[in-house]
């Protein structure tokens, strides 16, 4: 079996009036299954840009992305679609949460798109708020939730429909540093028992020191591609 993702010579370029902007200048990496990475890098780098065709949300100008031996170069946007909802769970760093819903629907979305039951699907969704910690708060809304509580129901959110990767942008950087670690010891655990690869954008080098192996962009290109043979453990504790 390949690696889940392969890039190969992955160039992106943007137009800006009359400038290129070279936000991906030939990136070429591989990431296999159950792997964690963080992805590091100042501002301009190209790591959101790299996150975005990872998470089929961009096509490069060039070069080629494969999950799970799939292009996206030649899919209509609804075949799109139906590979970012069945194979990636996306996780965001203002959560993204619908804010007259409540916990429960929330989760659910995914699903309706996918089709299917609604009583599966509460079932489903219920099982996945329980992964997270949050048994019990399945009728709160995101307001009456605390900042860690709402990144926890968008994590069960991206778990419904049990996805080969979670892609997580910056999903501490609204959340102070115990709440960060807890969520982090959910993504090791995750990527632990249900083997899900976890990718992860941060700005934050001690958030990165959980994950298993960190890459640096810089200028559109890896400039450092490293596994960490020692990640942090994170204990889950409370309902932060």
């Amino acid at each position: 079996m390949g690696p889940l993702i392969q890039v190969e010579d992955l160039m992106k370029i943007y137009r800006v009036g009359e400038v290129e902007v070279q936000a991906l200048r030939g990136v070429s990496l591989s990431i296999g299954r159950n792997e964690f990475v963080a992805i590091m890098g100042p501002s301009g780098s190209g790591k959101s840009t790299f996150m975005n065709i990872l998470g089929f949300l961009d096509q490069p100008t060039r070069g080629q992305y494969l999950l799970e031996g799939i292009s996206g170069e030649h899919l209509s946007r609804d075949e799109l679609a139906e590979i970012r909802n069945k194979k990636i769970g996306f996780v965001f760093q203002g959560f993204n949460l619908l804010a007259r819903t409540s916990s429960l629907e929330n989760v659910e979305l995914p699903l309706i798109y996918a089709g299917g039951t609604s009583l599966k699907h509460k079932g489903i969704a219920k099982n996945a708020l329980s992964q997270v910690g949050l048994a019990g708060r399945e009728h709160h809304h995101p307001s009456q939730l605390s900042g860690g509580e709402q990144q926890r129901v968008a994590i069960a959110r991206a778990l419904v429909n049990e996805p080969s990767i979670i892609l997580a942008d910056e999903p501490t950087g609204n959340l102070d540093s115990k709440t960060s670690v807890e969520i982090m010891a959910i993504f090791q655990r995750l990527n632990r028992d249900l083997g899900i690869t976890i990718i992860m954008i941060t700005h934050e080098p001690d958030i990165a020191l959980f994950a298993k192996r960190n890459i640096q962009f810089k200028d559109g290109l890896v400039v450092d591609d490293r596994e960490n043979k020692s990640p942090l453990i994170a204990a889950e504790g409370g309902e932060g």
